[in-house]
């Protein structure tokens, strides 16, 4: 793989979102060498948390920032193979027909990006009001698989529910799918809340997380992406590793840092500050090892 070339299209992404690389991803070779796929190396970026609709003193370029993201992901040498969104698209409204007006924008723009494969998923701003009702007319299920050259994708919906649960319903239903994945299938969750306890004071958590985790646990080799702490943030349960991203829209504070969860004051000596994209490689076999760099929002 021309790590070199890929890792220069990285730099031009305008610090929105993440890109990762998969190849390297613990024990996904050997488990595509034994589903008889070729080993073939592959990346996608991830953003989070746009908030679409969004105005206010954090962030003075609110309407500007996804589209920069769009434009920055498009101007990339090489294409990611698709693109996933991790939640919160648009910022939380009472009124029904707002939301869905904001969720059309939200959808208009990012029609824009090259790249037609993009997987999205709701946050709690986008759901958590109507149960998804608005989300899933526009976006289809809030909880899906899918494979993609040998790795085993699940996007788990935590915020539908207001309390913040996955629900049995839809813990059996991962059962079923992690039922006929071998112990070494290389699985990747996109999950938008933590699927652990980050800070349960602030709705940093999953109610009934701990019971996801439990059901990932047997296997081994896998990797959790998410959103909703609007900060860089890796943590491990036993084996699994966690993975917060960035914000497009504001940085929020560390974890129990301050009194309330109230969005990092925007600067303008240091515009987009707090905002910034991850790069994540990890390199082929037999290393297994991510190396995540998180780098800033570069302004204009």
């Amino acid at each position: 793989m021309d790590q070199a070339i890929k890792r220069r299209s990285f730099l031009k992404l305008a610090g929105l979102g993440g890109a990762i690389y998969v190849s390297g991803l613990s024990g996904w070779a050997s488990a595509a060498a034994k589903a008889g796929n070729a080993y073939q190396d592959f990346f996608f970026v991830q953003l989070s948390d746009t908030h679409w609709g969004f105005e206010g003193a954090p962030n003075p370029d609110a309407r500007g920032t996804l589209k920069k993201a769009v434009q920055a992901v498009n101007s990339l040498e090489q294409q990611p193979d698709f693109i996933v969104f991790t939640g919160d698209l648009t910022h939380t409204t009472d009124d029904p027909l707002e939301r869905r007006k904001r969720l059309r924008e939200f959808k208009e723009i990012v029609a824009e990006l090259k790249v037609k494969d993009v997987r999205f998923m709701p946050g709690e701003h986008d759901a958590s009001l109507d149960n998804g009702a608005a989300y899933q007319e526009f976006f289809g299920k809030t909880h899906y698989s899918f494979e993609h050259k040998g790795v085993f994708f699940i996007v788990l919906d935590n915020v539908s529910d207001p309390a913040g649960s996955i629900g049995e319903q839809q813990l059996a239903w991962l059962a079923a799918e992690l039922q006929p994945l071998p112990a070494d299938a290389n699985i990747v969750v996109f999950t938008h809340r933590p699927l652990f306890d980050l800070y349960p004071q602030w709705d940093w958590a999953t109610r009934d997380g701990a019971k996801a985790v439990e059901l990932l646990m047997p296997h081994a080799n896998v990797t959790v992406f998410y959103g909703h702490i609007h900060q860089a943030h890796h943590h491990m349960t036993g084996h699994i590793a966690h993975h917060a991203a960035k914000s497009l829209i504001f940085p929020l504070p560390a974890p129990g840092s301050q009194p309330k969860r109230t969005p990092l004051a925007w600067d303008d000596a240091y515009p987009y500050r707090g905002l910034g994209y991850r790069e994540i490689e990890a390199e082929a076999a037999p290393k297994t090892d991510f190396k995540i760099v998180e780098l800033p929002v570069q302004k204009g």
